[in-house]
Order: structure tokens, then C-alpha cells, then sequence
């Protein structure tokens, strides 16, 4: 003999009551207080690392021109995007030129031609143990430069762009002696 199953009817709600509410959305408040943070440092890295990406590539850039060109090829800081400002920090941004006067400390003239312009970076600090960067067309720089970028994170977040004297760029969070990076 077969039984006959009742079924109750499923009760159905009508929403979500005042606790469920308030544990929601406490859960969204701690995500977003535990997260928010990282995407800042997220951001910052990757705003370093497109300066540093750019001045890596600027320093290729010079480097095969200069072999390409078979001339001196210089990299200078420029506050104005048209001559150099040796004075002035690499923060102001760059620029690639031809150096045919082979003048050193590298200035760039009227009549030599500009390659690239590169804009300033204002959200960190760019340091650098030379004033200009020139390569030769024999594939060297002559001597090594180390170039530091620091954002508000200071040394421990500092990135450096180490040109050998062949003028091949690497790109190190560690000084070329194997020290700290130091950010002023």
C-alpha cells in the first residue's frame, strides 16, 4: 500500500531582514577597508614602473640611434621639451636628441635633431649621478649611471635604471654595488 506524501508549501520571503542586512554589509566595509589599500600600492607601482619602463626604453632609443646614426646620440633632462636644463632634475622630464657637436655635458642646439620628448613625472622624484647621458656609436657610454625613481613609498619601493659602460640598461630595486636604494 503506497503512502501519500503531503507537501508543505514552501514558504516564501519576502526579503532579507535587518541582521542579514547589517552583516552584508559589514562584510562589503571590512573587504573594502582590507583592499583599498593594496590598489593604492597597486596604482603607485605601476605609475613607477611606466616611468621607469620609459626611461629604460629611452636609453635603448639613444643607444640605436647612436649605432644607427653612426653619431653621438645624448639623453638630457629638459624642463621645456626642446633644449636641455642640465641644472634641472630628470623629474622635469627628458628628451632624445642628436648631439652632433658632441658637446659634454650634452646641450642640445637648434639645428640637431630631436628624437623624443618625455613628460615629467609628478606623482614621484627621479635621481641620477649624471647630469646628461650620451652614447657613442660604437655601442658605449663611456661610463656607468645609475638612475633612481621614489615615489612617497620612499627606498623600499625605489626602482633604479643601472646603464653600464656599453650603455645596456637594466633595471634593479637594488643599487649596482648591491645596496639599498637610497631616495633624498
Amino acid at each position: 500500500m503506497e503512502r501519500k506524501r503531503r507537501y508543505r508549501p514552501v514558504r516564501r520571503w519576502q526579503g532579507y531582514t535587518l541582521i542579514e542586512l547589517i552583516l552584508a554589509l559589514g562584510l562589503v566595509v571590512t573587504t573594502l577597508a582590507w583592499g583599498l589599500p593594496s590598489f593604492g600600492a597597486l596604482a603607485r607601482d605601476a605609475a613607477r614602473t611606466r616611468e621607469v619602463n620609459q626611461f629604460a626604453q629611452a636609453v635603448y632609443l639613444a643607444r640605436s640611434e647612436a649605432i644607427k646614426r653612426n653619431g653621438v646620440v645624448s639623453l638630457c633632462p629638459s624642463r621645456n621639451g626642446i633644449t636641455c636644463s642640465p641644472s634641472a632634475q630628470w623629474t622635469t622630464g627628458w628628451l632624445v636628441f642628436v648631439n652632433l657637436d658632441h658637446d659634454s655635458p650634452a646641450a642640445r642646439d637648434a639645428d640637431e635633431p630631436l628624437l623624443r620628448v618625455y613628460e615629467p613625472w609628478d606623482a614621484g622624484h627621479i635621481t641620477s649621478n649624471r647630469s646628461t647621458l650620451s652614447f657613442r656609436p660604437f655601442g658605449q657610454m663611456g661610463v656607468t649611471a645609475t638612475v633612481t625613481f621614489c615615489d612617497d613609498r620612499g627606498s623600499r619601493a625605489a626602482r633604479a635604471v643601472i646603464i653600464s659602460q656599453t650603455g645596456r640598461p637594466r633595471i634593479s630595486s637594488r643599487s649596482a654595488s648591491g645596496g639599498s636604494l637610497v631616495c633624498t
